[in-house]
């Protein structure tokens, strides 16, 4: 029989994040989303067998006898804890372990948006959180289970297949229910959870109509439900909520849906630039007035647009902006990033547009690389700086004109006083010769009244004589 306490060690030892055993075949680690073989005999389809057979229960292999496969959970102590699904392939037996870290992450550890925190204050209503296997959406639905738990004084229920992450009563009491276990099914649980007097409620995942249906019907009674979707946006997730139910009925739940949905969280690991593990590209969708208008009018396509336009007041943000983000901060390489993307044409105009260096960024968990609202910010303060610098050149060519309007005035000026000196020389000129004219008349009257006054006098004396 295969030692798998030591195979799971050494794939936590390793930091994979799931181990495969599969018949002959060495043992498969998975690291950095490849897929590797570790140093390992050959996997015989008996001891295989043998392994997963001993790590079930009565009513485990009975389901896997019924049903060709079964999830579990298993732990080893001091190591970590997994989730286990075992199944069978060309008629022998397989098996998966998904590593599960014992210490529950908190929300700034998985560097995302801080956004997310105040879904956690939300009193009614749906969040999602959406995403491939293998996305981190369980770990992210932990992280906002313990914000809760942290943070308020209220009942939280769990309901999983497996119970995956161990919680333990803060602020919060916890109850933890397992499908097959405790419950015979999501939506039995569900259902029953209602008369337990819970505040938020926590779905494993939404699989059936049935599990649906009681979701969006406790989200409308005054209950948080978070729970989780195998998709990979958010128009998808409503879409494959609505795909669900009876045609008939769909109008009803999308006046429903558009009612109670606050908030769904799109998932998507990719590798980092530094080659050390991967990171999350978060889209974020949120109820908006608009967002509801277009559930209920069934105008799901308009939703990735209107998400686009509202980073910076409601903080939403698109998948490819998240993308952008990681990118801009030197996070994830643009190669890594159009791969990830399934619009990759609308994310390359999207980083043509941006002014980025190409050292990468300091690599710091605390601080969260995928919020495209920092590079909203950061556009926009580009947008500003450019309307200022556009004003500065208009204001700097008005006043230039000015100056050579006034310097064209002061030129003119400048000639008429000119001309003024001019007429005023000529004045002046005139001025003496008027003044030399007149002293020289004076000079000649003076002169003629001379000789008049001693004509005039030698007629008396000559008259006396007589």
């Amino acid at each position: 029989m295969i030692k798998i306490d030591d195979l799971l060690k050494v794939m936590v030892e390793m930091q994979a994040s799931d181990l495969h055993l599969k018949p002959m075949r060495p043992p498969l680690l998975r690291k950095d989303g490849a897929l590797r073989p570790i140093k390992f005999g050959v996997l015989e389809p008996d001891n295989i067998k043998e392994t997963v057979v001993s790590l079930l229960k009565e009513r485990h292999i009975k389901e896997l006898e019924e049903k060709q496969a079964v999830d579990i959970g298993y732990s080893v102590p001091g190591v970590s804890r997994f989730r286990v699904n075992i199944f069978v392939q060309r008629g022998t037996y397989g098996a998966v372990f998904r590593r599960i870290p014992i210490s529950i992450p908190r929300i700034d550890d998985w560097g995302l948006p801080n956004i997310i925190k105040e879904f956690t204050k939300v009193h009614q209503g749906l969040v999602l959180v959406t995403g491939p296997t293998g996305s981190g959406k369980s770990s992210t639905l932990a992280a906002i289970i313990r914000h809760i738990n942290e943070t308020r004084m209220v009942h939280i229920i769990t309901i999983e297949d497996p119970i995956e992450f161990l919680f333990r009563d803060e602020k919060s009491a916890i109850t933890q229910r397992e499908v097959g276990m405790d419950t015979p099914s999501f939506q039995a649980a569900l259902r029953n959870s209602l008369r337990q007097d819970p505040d938020v409620i926590m779905v494993g995942e939404m699989r059936d109509l049935a599990t649906i249906e009681t979701a969006i019907t406790a989200s409308e009674t005054g209950h948080l439900v978070l729970s989780t979707l195998h998709t990979n946006s958010a128009a998808q997730s409503i879409d494959r909520i609505l795909d669900s139910i009876p045609a008939n009925q769909q109008k009803q739940v999308r006046m429903q849906l558009a009612q109670v949905f606050q908030a769904i969280i799109s998932l998507q690991l990719v590798p980092r630039r530094d080659g050390n593990g991967m990171i999350a590209a978060v889209e974020i969708c949120r109820n908006t007035p608009v967002i509801s208008k277009m559930i209920e009018e069934n105008r799901i396509n308009d939703i990735l647009e209107e998400m686009e336009k509202s980073v910076q007041y409601y903080y939403m943000q698109t998948m490819n902006q998240s993308l952008t983000a990681l990118v801009v901060n030197g996070q994830v390489s643009r190669e890594v990033a159009m791969g990830a993307s399934s619009n990759p044409d609308d994310l390359d105009l999207g980083l043509r547009k941006i002014f980025f260096g190409t050292a990468p960024a300091e690599d710091n968990m605390a601080e969260c690389f995928s919020d495209f609202s920092k590079i909203e910010e950061l556009l926009e303060s580009k947008r500003l700086y450019g309307e200022l610098q556009d004003r500065f050149n208009f204001e700097v060519q008005t006043r230039d004109a000015k100056i050579n309007e006034l310097g064209d005035e002061m030129r003119e000026q400048d000639a008429r006083l000119q001309n003024a000196f001019g007429q005023l020389d000529r004045l002046l000129k005139e001025k003496e010769q008027v003044i030399a004219e007149r002293d020289k008349m004076r000079e000649q009257y003076e002169k003629k009244v001379y000789q008049m006054r001693m004509q005039f006098e030698e007629r008396i004396r000559n008259q006396t004589k007589r």
